[in-house]
Formats: C-alpha cells, structure tokens, sequence
C-alpha cells in the first residue's frame, strides 16, 4: 500500500487564541507575531480582521481569523479544525476567553452562575478537548489557560461567582494535565493568574462594574501578555503574572483551617 504524502508543517509553531480581539488576547498576538503563526479567534469580527491586518502588515507573520463563540462547543471545535486545515498543526492552544460579575453572593441566580460557568469554564473545557485528539496524535502540544487571582483568592465579594468559576478552572486544567500526562507527558497544560489588568474587562462584566482601568495598581494587557509569551517557551505548569503574587497566596491559605 502507497505511503500517504502530507505536506510538511510550517518551521514556526502555530497558536490559537481566543478572546483575541482586544486586551490580553491582542496583546499576546503581538507578542508571539513574527515567532508564531496565528489563529485568532474572537466574537467581533471588525476588531478580530483590524487586528490580524495589522500584525500582517508590521511583521511576516501567518494569520489566520475565525468569527466565533467559543461558549458554543461546535465553534470551538470549527476553529480547531480550521487550525489544522490552514497549518496542518497546531501547537499552542490558549484559552483567554472570560467575563466577570457585579453581584453578591445572597443575590446570584441561577443565570447569574450559568452564564459564569459558561463563559469562564466550559470555553476552556470545549478548547482543551478539542485540541486532545490532535495532540495525542502528534504526542506534544500546550494549552494556556487564563486564570485569574481570584480564583485563588475569593477576595472581591462582588466577584463570589467569577472566583468561583476561575476556582473551577484551576481544579479542572489540573486534574487535565495529570490525566493526559500519564500516558502523553509531551503535552502540557499552564494557568496563568493575572490579577487586575488594564482593560475592559470591569466594564464588560454582568450586571456592570468598575472600570478595570480607573484601578490602582492594573497591570497593563502587555505585560501580562509577555508573562503568557514566556510560559509558551517554558511550558511551567502554573504561573502569575507578577511577582509577590504566590507569596500572597501562600500565606492566605496558611491562615485557613486548623488540625483537628
């Protein structure tokens, strides 16, 4: 039987972003633009297309734009798949897609969580599941998952729902990586947990909210951007985007619970 010919894949590694169109998702196109080929994923199309023209025009960089809704599992499953049919490979999967919440916790409905698990966790879980077959095939590859402070830390009362969903995502992108690497350690799953970051994230939160970027101390779409940038190369498994943050952690979690 006649050996199959596949066209060789590109030298340059190829990435998927979703929520790509503005904030962190933009910021890491340019980061990665020149090193990476790219799949640019978003809901709004003149942003998504003003960006990948942008980036085409400053660097030689491979572009690729998909119009979606990366909370609809068969979307996320179409941009894949256009990864695949446009590079033949993809290597790099980062789940940037989410949204955050004005409520308190005596007041959330059951919409309220619906639309948190939604955007925040099942995004992610549709992206992650979506890239599996292939990067068991090739027996490599790299999801980034966007995190959050509060998912470790419920801090923000408001917030309660979007911690809780960002708690999720932390739990669920672990217990990944533990059970694909048993049997596939080439493949890594990352968090990154950005705490306030200058963009419309406040803004575009349910019920309203702050202006994220009226915030003292918001790190800039950029720097956290180049914070994820590093984790593509380095692959470490959990990382924030600035320093101080692990250490703050710790020492909540130190406080918490007694030996009986």
């Amino acid at each position: 039987m006649p050996t199959a010919q596949v066209s060789p894949p590109p030298s340059r590694p190829v990435t998927l972003i979703t929520g790509a169109s503005d904030g962190i998702g933009a910021a890491l196109a340019w980061q990665l633009a020149g090193r990476h080929a790219l799949v640019l994923v978003a809901r709004r199309a003149d942003r998504l297309q003003a960006l990948a023209a942008a980036i085409r025009a400053a660097h030689a960089t491979p572009v690729v734009t998909v119009v979606a809704d990366v909370t609809v599992r068969s979307q996320v499953e179409d941009a894949v798949d256009t990864a695949l049919a446009e590079f033949s490979r993809l290597d790099v999967l980062v789940n940037n897609v989410g949204r955050g919440i004005t409520r308190l916790p005596s007041a959330l409905t059951d919409e309220d969580l619906d639309d948190m698990l939604r955007v925040n966790v099942k995004s992610a879980l549709y992206g992650m599941q979506a890239v599996l077959p292939h990067f068991r095939l090739v027996g490599r590859g790299h999801v980034v998952n966007i995190s959050s402070m509060l998912g470790r830390i419920p801090s923000v009362v408001p917030r309660a729902a979007y911690s809780a969903a960002k708690h999720f995502l932390d739990s669920l992108t672990i217990n990944f990586r533990d059970e694909v690497q048993a049997e596939h350690p080439g493949i890594q799953f990352s968090l990154v947990s950005p705490g306030v970051v200058h963009t419309e994230f406040g803004n575009n939160a349910l019920h309203g909210g702050v202006d994220s970027r009226t915030l003292p101390m918001a790190q800039s779409a950029e720097d956290v951007a180049a914070v994820i940038a590093q984790v593509i190369e380095d692959r470490r498994p959990d990382v924030y985007s600035r320093a101080g943050m692990a250490e703050r952690v710790a020492r909540y979690y130190a406080t918490l619970g007694q030996d009986p």
